[in-house]
């Protein structure tokens, strides 16, 4: 899509699917064909990954946190072994400096899926998340998983010492359409099956979201341009289409595909974060994956001119930079507020079937996402992904504030 009218913003969709997505959306993984130094990662991840998960995990701090230290001084010890973090290093800084031809960007990406997953594994070091891993306030990280961060997290325009939708989801699809680092080996079938059906949904929306993207910067150039009927072709193919991507959350996110009784224990946690570290003597404390970091439903507020749900500082921590900067694009140049002319019923009708379906959306998701939050989970402290350990003097008035939350968004969708 070449750069339109004076807003530019097909550019900023081309440069998301160009550079972050390695020319395609949602992005391209290369996990195949890596450089020599890069590769032990990928099989340190996989030998590790069977001794991750525990069938019945221990009630018991001391229990529990001895596991954890045996799977942490294991990693290290490989790590150690097999990694050499100079020749990684080299590699990372030609990338930085433009030199694609050593350092692939749909290679980059999966390498960046590997690093992130590598530390949400190191951070957790068992799986369900135990309380005596919810209480650590700052984690040392092995050379190996320290060093690439900065790089791979400048090189997205992220800064949260904690993984991503974009690392931990979307690139953790080879070009089969496999997930590749997966969490729960060596369980029952209920929680793999559990585990693939919730990351398959995430990503299968941004597959249905990609052609939307394109109808939003298509309307947002015609309308500027007083191409009114091709300004509501685009904004009535929004609307067929945002139908179906929401479907896909109706259809995936049911008890018989998403098992309620394994999800808060076996797949929302490894997602999770909590420590942080020392910046400007200053304790910074980051959190984990949301569904609200999810690309088109950011787009879709910013396309219908309502604020952002997050803060910028956790925008910046959490959201890759041009995914940042096309949704702020989007609510810069939205039109729907701008609406004046007889001609621009229709225009309007289109857009007050959008909002309906974002209402009708975040309904679903508060009716559908509690009963799974509200599973008991006697190993940990009450935690979601997204906003680490909840704080309430029980699980009821601790979810109250979540449920708040998710009250308010629906009221601001108007």
């Amino acid at each position: 899509m070449k750069k339109q009218g004076r807003y530019g913003i097909a550019s900023l969709l081309s440069d998301l699917i160009d550079n972050d997505g390695a020319g395609a959306w949602p992005p391209k993984t290369n996990y195949e064909t890596w450089p020599e130094p890069l590769q032990p990662y990928k099989e340190i991840y996989h030998e590790l990954a069977p001794s991750l998960p525990s069938a019945q995990p221990s009630l018991e701090d001391d229990v529990n946190q001895e596991k954890r230290n045996r799977y942490r001084s294991r990693m290290r010890k490989l790590l150690t072994e097999r990694i050499d973090i100079v020749g990684v290093e080299k590699l990372l800084i030609a990338a930085e400096a433009g030199n694609w031809d050593v350092f692939p960007r749909d290679t980059y990406n999966a390498f960046y899926c590997c690093i992130a997953v590598c530390r949400h594994a190191y951070r957790w070091a068992t799986i369900p998340v135990v309380k005596v891993a919810q209480t650590e306030k700052i984690v040392e990280f092995p050379p190996e998983l320290e060093v690439p961060w900065p790089y791979l997290q400048r090189a997205f325009g992220v800064e949260a010492d904690s993984g991503n939708n974009m690392a931990n989801v979307l690139h953790n699809f080879d070009e089969q359409g496999e997930r590749v680092f997966k969490i729960n080996i060596g369980m029952s079938e209920k929680i793999k099956s559990s585990e693939d059906a919730f990351f398959r949904l995430f990503y299968d929306l941004e597959v249905l979201a990609l052609p939307i993207y394109y109808d939003m910067v298509r309307a947002i150039i015609c309308f500027e341009e007083k191409g009114n009927i091709s300004c509501l072709t685009h904004l009535q193919n929004i609307t067929f289409r945002l139908r179906h991507l929401l479907k896909i959350f109706y259809d995936g996110l049911t008890a018989s595909r998403v098992s309620r009784e394994v999800w808060l224990s076996y797949i929302q946690g490894f997602q999770g974060w909590g420590v942080g570290r020392i910046i400007n003597g200053e304790y910074v404390k980051y959190d984990g994956l949301s569904g609200n970091h999810v690309l088109i439903f950011q787009a879709l507020d910013a396309f219908l001119g309502l604020d952002q749900y997050l803060s910028d500082e956790n925008m910046d921590r959490y959201i890759p930079i041009r995914q940042r900067d096309l949704c702020r694009a989007f609510k810069k140049y939205s039109f729907r507020h701008k609406l004046k002319g007889p001609m621009d019923c229709q225009i309007e009708d289109e857009f007050k079937k959008m909002v309906n379906h974002m209402k009708l959306f975040r309904t679903a998701h508060r009716t559908r996402v509690m009963p799974y939050l509200e599973q008991p989970a006697p190993e940990r402290l009450l935690m979601t992904a997204g906003k680490s350990v909840l704080e309430g003097p029980n699980a009821k008035s601790a979810l109250k504030v979540l449920d708040d939350m998710l009250v308010t968004r629906l009221k601001q969708t108007a």
